[in-house]
């Protein structure tokens, strides 16, 4: 096969990408640093001046805590959860791993929608709290609210990875660590975790952004008081049709999405070979 050959195969997917990626961002950089006046767009810095107001701060350090805290539940969760699905001795990991994979053939807003009706007033738990003869709680529009949609819809990209990762470690290595008279915490912190962090960085990538971005779960589940800069941005460009400071802080949330690679990247340089030891 001929360079140009190839050159030319390659040619729709990079229409494709100038178009649907390239072009979008191009645009989004462009009114980041605009303001219209008089009617017409001048070169202006002020929109990221004003991403930076206290008031903004705390919306992006708020989405951060969230996002942090999100990422942190899931790979606390989903590890233990990997690791038994990848257990050649546990038997049900087909019928396990389909339980968590049932929910994301469901639409994201409807499984959303359903954690209103049994966080809500008079929904499910507070229902079954009063049947008990004990008050109901206030389980909705809150951070915690948000926190535990977070996890729920973001939980299966933290397993996935995981599992995935441990499902192909070399079992022969396993019996080698055994042979040589190591136990099984010994095999744990020194072969299977540091195999396992390849899934770990994608799971916790995978994880962290659409936690950070987010603004469904919390508009459904926050309420007005728990903003988030998914939300922020949302609203700037179909409530309040300011695109430049709209376009401004989703370049901030680009930045941070990058930064965030970036580590995760040095991280995982050697695809998770000698990094504990």
């Amino acid at each position: 096969m001929t360079k140009a050959y190839r050159r030319l195969l390659t040619l729709p997917y990079i229409i494709w990408a100038a178009i649907f990626v390239i072009l979008p961002i191009f645009l989004i950089v462009y009114y980041s640093f605009s303001v219209e006046l008089d009617g017409r767009l001048v070169f202006s810095a002020d929109n990221y001046k004003r991403a930076f107001d206290p008031i903004y701060l705390t919306i992006l350090r708020r989405s951060a805590t969230l996002a942090l805290s999100c990422t942190a539940l899931c790979l606390l969760i989903g590890y233990p959860v990997a690791y038994i699905l990848a257990s050649r001795e546990y038997a049900n990991r087909g019928f396990l791993l389909f339980l968590f994979l049932v929910p994301m053939w469901m639409n994201f807003l409807l499984r959303t929608y359903s954690w209103i009706s049994i966080l809500e007033r008079n929904g499910i738990i507070n229902t079954a709290l009063r049947a008990m003869g004990l008050p109901g709680l206030d389980l909705l529009f809150n951070n915690s609210a948000v926190l535990l949609g977070m996890v729920y819809n973001f939980l299966p990209f933290m397993i996935l990875p995981i599992y995935s990762v441990l499902k192909k470690r070399d079992q022969n290595l396993i019996e080698a660590a055994q042979d040589l008279g190591a136990n099984n915490r010994q095999i744990f912190i020194k072969l299977t975790l540091p195999l396992s962090l390849p899934g770990v960085i994608s799971g916790i990538t995978m994880v962290f952004m659409p936690a950070t971005s987010t603004f469904i779960i919390s508009d459904l589940l926050g309420g007005t008081q728990n903003m988030l800069i998914g939300n922020l941005i949302e609203q700037q460009f179909l409530k309040v049709n300011n695109w430049h400071f709209g376009s401004a802080m989703s370049v901030v949330l680009m930045l941070i999405f990058l930064v965030s690679f970036g580590i995760f990247s040095m991280i995982d340089k050697d695809d998770g070979e000698g990094v504990l030891f």
